[in-house]
């Protein structure tokens, strides 16, 4: 199948020279790429097309769980009749194994593993194994170990309509498979045998062969005569048949699969290594140390011997995999074929943290290794070091609106996006001083540097709008100019983002605001990612009308209400006041037509002009693109949605019983019926990524089997009546 990209709009604005210029150069052998593009230009848009025309299974790496999500819907927008899937970690929660020596601290690893995304996990790989037409749009997780590719295909289990199968047989290769016998109802990753109908439910919720069915079915195989005589596609719930399918393709029900006779090799090479590190550490005088690797690793290699599995297995992969030292592990890139392309959005922060994951692993190994924690072949169970991801990706875009320096050097071709179609200009910048009058005789601002911005700015007079706000004959500083600001914001039902330079001075800054009757909130690294979310989600409804944090105001925040964006000590020079953080900053008042940007500084520094000078050229450039086509701007709207069900958090209860009232006033078997029909809709909404919609109906079940629990108690008999 091919990309076939749907969508009712058509490139405009530098789209159009943009997604030509991408093409051309992939089309030409151009390993790397920028997209250069500026908020809401519409880049993914720009990438759909591009992908439609090169016609590559595609990697979209995305910096978190949530911005992945987005992406994810929007290209399954426009590739409708494609496989677009989800790819993160599908822990929720993960706590590594560790050693801490100067507190004798040792950590077990604890962790909780999220059905929903294992399943996407697999249909991913499913998805890559079977077709070409695919986008993959995942975090870094991407780089982390899998399990062999090879291994995983070559224990696909394919069932034709006259097949000769063995029951016996059947059952096994799936019990080979991973998949788990049950009596009772058939979920993911289960079978059920009654005796010559065999039930199962891949992992991934359907099977290869059934690309344009449903996900979630259940498919039913009719043995006759040691053949196979009927394979039926089932609704798991209802159990009426969809389907009759001529063959049937069932994946692994785990990525990790090992090859025949694999473990007792592996076994082998654990007892030789074992052996060798015991006399190294003897040799050190490490007695404590060989003591406690000696009992760990032969207690390991017995759970394997006789259970097949041992707590922090992965940590002895490179023996299963049959790797030698220091060769990297198969990540979801070797399920990739070999012409495929890479994206990566928002670079300038998923670069480094693809950088960053090696170096954080090889410490903490390093730590549990040296203490007689685990075999030195621990370490091999590890993410790609950066130069073994770049080797494996080959041609890539990197997407970003403000790149930085590696991209800029390494990419053959650097593509700009500044016009935005929908005609909204970059904010207007204002710079005011941080100090107040009484004190005007201390700011470090001169004369000359104020003079020097002013002919900086003088040339954009007309379209930049970017000024140096003039003292005026009483100022109070920066806090108490901001909060007249804020209040004019408030009479026009507009909000506001503020960032300061430290958490300390956010939540000060919060309480000050909140003591002159502004509703506030603040937001830094010490709350939740679900308080974060509900934070900015409550910011849109208007339940806040400012919003204080310190870095988190930056990347994938889509925040149409937000009018004005406030820089606190915007010329304290640093890795928060640096060129791309103030760019993305300044970015957060684009979807706004009323959009302006102050930025509180008593000097100029280097960042802060070429920050000014890159925003300024970017609003000269849309402010021409508009005279020329005659486009008046307009402020974006957006619906207001919960994002905090992209990442599987609580929503709103207040309101389910009202939404209720009728189903809770039914009889009890009329409640299970709607229990029913309410979770099968909520897997439909779940595996489509409509986690809003998953969520809400997640709730109902919640209050409707408390009422159905509180229904049958009231109708049992008492003690005295019975």
């Amino acid at each position: 199948m091919q990309f076939k990209l749907k969508s009712k709009f058509k490139p405009s604005g530098d789209q159009p020279k943009a997604i030509k210029d991408l093409t051309d150069g992939i089309n030409k052998g151009l390993e790397k790429q920028t997209l250069l593009g500026v908020t809401g230009s519409g880049k993914t848009f720009t990438i759909a097309n591009v992908i439609q025309n090169v016609q590559k299974p595609t990697l979209v790496v995305a910096p978190n769980k949530t911005l992945a999500a987005q992406l994810c819907n929007e290209f399954r927008e426009f590739f409708p009749d494609s496989a677009v899937e989800y790819f993160v970690s599908y822990y929720d929660y993960y706590q590594p194994e560790a050693y801490m020596p100067r507190s004798d601290t040792y950590i077990e690893k604890e962790a909780q593993i999220n059905d929903e995304i294992d399943r996407l996990r697999h249909a991913a790989t499913q998805a890559l194994l079977s077709r070409r037409d695919v986008i993959i749009v995942a975090s870094v997780s991407c780089i982390y170990g899998l399990g062999s590719p090879k291994e995983y295909q070559d224990t696909v289990l394919n069932l034709k309509i006259g097949d000769d199968v063995d029951r016996t047989s059947l059952i096994r290769r799936m019990i080979a498979m991973y998949f788990e016998r049950t009596n009772a109802d058939v979920d993911r990753g289960q079978f059920r045998s009654t005796g010559d109908v065999i039930e199962v439910m891949p992992k991934s919720g359907h099977s290869a062969g059934d690309e344009n069915q449903e996900r979630g079915y259940l498919y039913r195989i009719v043995l006759e005569d040691g053949k196979v005589a009927e394979i039926f596609l089932l609704d798991p719930i209802t159990r009426k048949i969809k389907d009759r399918l001529k063959d049937f393709w069932l994946f692994p029900a785990k990525h990790y699969v090992v090859a025949p006779g694999g473990i007792q090799r592996a076994l082998k090479d654990i007892e030789m290594e074992l052996k060798d590190r015991l006399a190294e550490l003897k040799d050190q005088g490490k007695i404590l140390e060989v003591e406690r690797l000696k009992r760990r690793t032969r207690y390991d290699i017995e759970m394997i011997r006789n259970v097949g599995y041992c707590n922090g297995i992965e940590n002895y992969s490179r023996h299963f995999d049959g790797r030698k030292a220091g060769q990297p592990a198969d990540s979801l890139l070797a399920y990739f074929p070999d012409d495929f392309l890479c994206v990566i959005d928002e670079s300038h922060v998923t670069v480094p943290q693809l950088r960053g994951m090696f170096a954080g692993d090889r410490s903490r190994k390093n730590t549990l290794i040296e203490h007689g924690f685990r075999l030195p072949s621990a370490r091999d169970n590890r993410p790609l070091m950066f130069d073994e991801f770049e080797k494996q990706t080959g041609q890539t875009i990197y997407v970003s609106a403000t790149p930085a320096d590696f991209e800029r050097t390494e990419s053959d071709l650097i593509v700009e996006q500044i016009v935005r179609p929908t005609g909204l200009i970059d904010p207007e910048v204002i710079i005011c001083p941080v100090t107040g009058t009484f004190e005007s005789e201390k700011s470090e601002i001169s004369e000359r540097e104020r003079s020097k911005h002013e002919q900086l700015t003088a040339r954009r007079t007309a379209t930049q709008g970017s000024q140096v706000a003039i003292k005026q004959a009483h100022y109070d500083g920066q806090v108490e100019d901001l909060i007249v600001r804020i209040k004019d914001r408030v009479t026009k039902k507009e909000r506001a983002l503020v960032t300061t330079l430290t958490k300390k001075m956010a939540e000060d800054l919060t309480g000050y605001l909140l003591s002159q009757n502004i509703k506030v909130q603040y937001i830094h690294s010490d709350v939740s990612t679900f308080d974060r979310i509900e934070i900015l989600t409550d910011l849109r409804k208007g339940v806040y009308d400012v919003v204080v944090g310190v870095n988190l105001l930056r990347e994938g925040l889509d925040l149409p209400e937000v009018s004005l964006v406030a820089i606190l000590d915007a010329d304290k020079e640093g890795f928060l006041r640096s060129e791309t953080s103030l760019v993305q900053t300044i970015g957060r008042a684009a979807r706004n037509i009323n959009g302006q940007v102050i930025l509180y500084a008593d000097k100029m520094t280097g960042s802060l002009e070429r920050a000014l000078m890159e925003t300024g050229r970017r609003r000269e450039i849309q402010v021409a693109y508009n005279k020329k086509h005659k486009i008046t701007p307009k402020s974006i709207k957006k619906n207001i949605g919960d994002i905090r069900e992209m990442l599987g958090g609580d929503a709103d209860k207040s309101n389910i019983r009202d939404i209720l009232k009728i189903e809770l006033s039914a009889e009890p078997h009329e409640i299970e019926a709607v229990i029913a029909e309410k979770e099968d809709e909520m897997k439909k909404a779940a595996r489509k990524l409509m986690f809003e919609t998953a969520a809400l109906l997640r709730d109902e079940i919640a209050e409707l089997t408390k009422e159905l629990k509180q229904k049958r108690k009231k109708a049992a008999p008492t003690p005295e009546h019975r």
